[in-house]
């Protein structure tokens, strides 16, 4: 090899305050390893010494503890985008240590090649290979790392020795033009392949080689229990009368699915549906659950991002990797997320909310309206440009303290426009064509818990007129009583 082995505290010396930092990877998966402990021990260093260091990070969606996390404890990330799910870094960032700003999957390559953050000062790719030429196999997400590694000035790459040598076939690596000159993204069905095999560098870039051994970490998801159960059975009954209904092609349609245990429900209950044929996916994340079911011949073809997979799946698939082969392909975010792409091939798309309320506006974002959970990812991009939009959660959480159906959503990530279906574990709210009197009877009578339907009628009954009759000084009500007293039930609209 051309490229210095190098420590990884060697790395970390390469890094300084106030980097913009590219990182490969999408969720856990691909994101680098070792690195980025070192740079949180060199941060932790020099804090003591009394010395600023933060770098600012940009990557394909959230990473892992080895990297969010540690370099949260360790106080060292100045700005991040576009996704984070750490716990660590969310307390971070809700105390302003941290200065996030959320932003749509499919947007962050191409704002980035637009210069609107300024330079990438360098990169960490995790690799499965690389050549002296600076060619590149990745590992198991690609994320924004081709625009990143393009527009980086220095490039250190993790070559994790776990991941073997033949997932060469398994990516898709497309950068697409920018305007004036960006033309037809060529994916007309989910398994076309439109770029190349491997990440192609240059090779002058790149300032070494860290050696890592591990494979991702991602926990196995958590059976689905009974609600998600319901959840998962209401989506897949909706979704076979829409078939039955001739609205749904008798083929069915590409789905895209979110990451949980709701979506591992919906994808075992249409997986168990014998009315619905074997489907293909147009996704940005694929789970254990469709691997599984690419076993059982359930889905044809995954087209996604990354494969956030556990680690006794992600053995699997490097053992069996000719099957797999055949079945995924891992493109960049701006490809599997790309609208264009999405409107194309009649995307449905199934993604989770913390809240709605009852005019179908979705929050996904932040507790109470304050506090950020995790990010918007990339249910922006599917739901405002799928064939069919739907949103889930539980009718209730806390038990029963609070009703995720509200009078208004305490912040808003999608409105109503990009909504078409609204599901609980009660039931299934189809909005289409409705006005917005028609869209909260509906979303009451099927979604919301039994125990919190008159109070959302009475609220209903408090509006000031207008098109959508909300009463301003009731709208957050079930919100405040809730920090309040602790359960939203408590909620007494006398006063109002």
């Amino acid at each position: 090899m051309r490229f210095p082995i190098i420590t990884p505290q060697e790395a970390a010396d390469l890094f300084h305050d106030g980097d913009n930092v590219g990182l490969s990877g999408f969720t856990a998966s691909g994101s680098p390893k070792v690195i980025p402990g070192a740079i949180a021990e060199k941060a932790e260093r020099l804090h003591a010494e009394g010395k600023p260091f933060k770098i600012n990070i940009f990557s394909g969606a959230s990473t892992s503890d080895s990297c969010d996390g540690v370099l949260a404890r360790a106080n060292a990330i100045g700005i991040r985008t576009p996704y984070q799910g750490h716990s660590d870094l969310r307390k971070r960032i809700n105390a302003h240590d941290c200065h996030y700003f959320d932003l749509h999957l499919s947007e962050l390559s191409q704002k980035i090649r637009y210069g609107f953050y300024g330079d990438i000062d360098i990169a960490i790719i995790e690799a499965s290979d690389v050549k002296d030429d600076g060619t590149i196999v990745l590992g198991m997400g690609v994320g924004n790392i081709p625009t990143l590694a393009k527009m980086a000035k220095k490039i250190v790459i993790e070559l994790n020795e776990k991941l073997h040598h033949n997932l060469y076939g398994l990516h898709d690596i497309y950068i697409p033009m920018d305007p004036p000159n960006r033309d037809v993204i060529p994916v007309f069905h989910p398994n076309d392949r439109i770029g190349e095999p491997v990440l192609k560098v240059d090779p002058d870039k790149i300032v070494g080689v860290v050696l890592s051994d591990s494979l991702d970490g991602v926990s196995p998801f958590t059976a689905p229990d009974e609600v998600t159960n319901h959840i998962g059975a209401n989506v897949c009954s909706f979704l076979i009368n829409e078939m039955h209904a001739g609205r749904i092609p008798s083929t069915f349609l590409p789905i895209q699915s979110g990451v949980g245990n709701v979506a591992n429900a919906v994808l075992y209950g249409l997986a168990d549906a014998k009315e619905i044929p074997d489907f293909s996916m147009y996704t940005e994340v694929i789970q254990d659950a469709v691997i599984d079911l690419m076993k059982r011949g359930r889905c044809k073809f995954g087209s996604t991002s990354s494969l956030t997979i556990s680690n006794e799946m992600e053995q699997d698939l490097i053992d069996n990797i000719d099957f797999f082969k055949e079945r995924v392909v891992i493109r960049p975010v701006e490809i599997s997320n790309n609208p264009e792409v999405i409107r194309r091939l009649g995307i449905i798309a199934m993604n989770t909310a913390l809240e709605a309320d009852i005019f179908g506006n979705v929050n996904s974002t932040h507790v109470t309206g304050t506090k950020m959970m995790n990010g918007i990812g990339g249910s922006g991009d599917f739901a405002r440009n799928a064939y069919l939009a739907i949103f889930s959660c539980p009718s209730v959480t806390k038990g029963g303290k609070i009703s995720n159906i509200v009078p208004m959503v305490s912040h808003l990530d999608h409105s109503e426009h990009s909504v078409d279906i609204l599901v609980t574990d009660q039931g299934v709210a189809d909005l289409r064509g409705k006005d917005p009197v028609q869209k909260a009877e509906e979303i009451i009578n099927n979604c919301a818990h039994p125990m919190y339907r008159e109070l959302l009628r009475d609220y209903l009954k408090l509006g000031l007129g207008g098109q959508t009759p909300h009463n301003l000084h009731a709208a957050l009500s079930f919100h405040q009583e809730f920090l309040t007293s602790g359960d939203m039930r408590n909620v007494d609209f006398a006063k109002y």
